[in-house]
């Protein structure tokens, strides 16, 4: 891993989707992320395929960790005997895997059908609690069926992070309860009523991310989100409780090493 200079903090992004970038993007985005001190990135699986590509990318590039998961999303069909095994081969086979991710529920009118999502979330929470690691869930119009599950579930075993939150102090104390991180990102910026909840929640109970995906709906490409775009997070984050960048930027981070495991990289600098 490239190191960064000691003036710039050490960043890490929880959650990305770098694997839906063309591969000739890569060394640019990573490049871009670690000028602004970004030292580790997660990308995200959200089926067989792009959990693959993710820990493909994880192998190539020391900066970068996968985990493994079917997006609630992209949960058309159960998770039979099959299909665990390869999720399972998946995560034991590469130390790269650092989380289970990208899972939960997904309750928006287009969603696949509700039954099969439960039985895909519960699946992969069974996944993490085997293989000890934590779980980085996605939660869309499905808060409190979302924390039932993980509770019937035992999700607190492994705990996590509620990925790109957006909502309430209610609901961030009752994930941060479960166990589990909020995670902040971009809305961060402007969403005023999100600002509240950020600046109501302990910097103990917070990690970062970006969830960067190509967004080719944006007129020009360096308005793209990546995860160089953490640091902007992590800027707003401060200001709003007011402490420093690098005050912020050693909490969440070793929140998130701690959380995945990864606690020589903050060691190491």
């Amino acid at each position: 891993m490239s190191s960064n200079t000691p003036e710039t903090p050490l960043l890490g992004d929880c959650h990305t989707h770098l694997d839906h970038y063309g591969l000739d993007e890569m060394p640019g985005i990573l490049e871009r992320a670690r000028e602004v001190g970004v030292g580790f990135i997660v990308c995200a699986g959200t089926t067989l395929d792009s959990t693959r590509a993710c820990i493909d990318l994880a192998r190539q590039h020391d900066m970068l960790y996968a985990g493994v998961g079917i997006h609630p999303m992209q949960a058309n069909d159960p998770v039979d005997e099959r299909i665990y095994a390869e999720l399972e081969a998946l995560a034991k086979d590469s130390p790269k895997v650092v989380c289970i991710s990208e899972v939960g529920l997904d309750f928006l009118p287009s969603s696949p059908e509700h039954s099969i999502q439960y039985q895909v979330f519960r699946e992969h929470i069974r996944l993490a609690r085997s293989l000890k690691l934590p779980i980085i869930f996605h939660s869309r119009d499905s808060h409190p069926e979302v924390f039932q599950t993980l509770r019937e579930e035992g999700a607190d075993e492994v705990g996590g992070v509620m990925h790109y939150f957006q909502g309430d102090e209610a609901t961030a104390r009752q994930a941060i309860e479960g166990g589990f991180f909020i995670s902040l990102a971009r809305p961060l910026l402007r969403l005023p009523e999100l600002q509240q909840t950020a600046k109501a929640i302990p910097l103990e109970n917070i990690v970062l991310e970006t969830d960067a995906a190509p967004q080719p709906f944006k007129k020009y490409r360096h308005n793209w989100t990546e995860p160089r775009h953490v640091q902007t997070v992590a800027q707003q984050l401060a200001d709003l409780k007011g402490l420093t960048l690098e005050e912020v930027a050693e909490v969440t981070t070793r929140n998130l090493t701690n959380l995945l495991g990864l606690q020589h990289l903050a060691a190491s600098r």
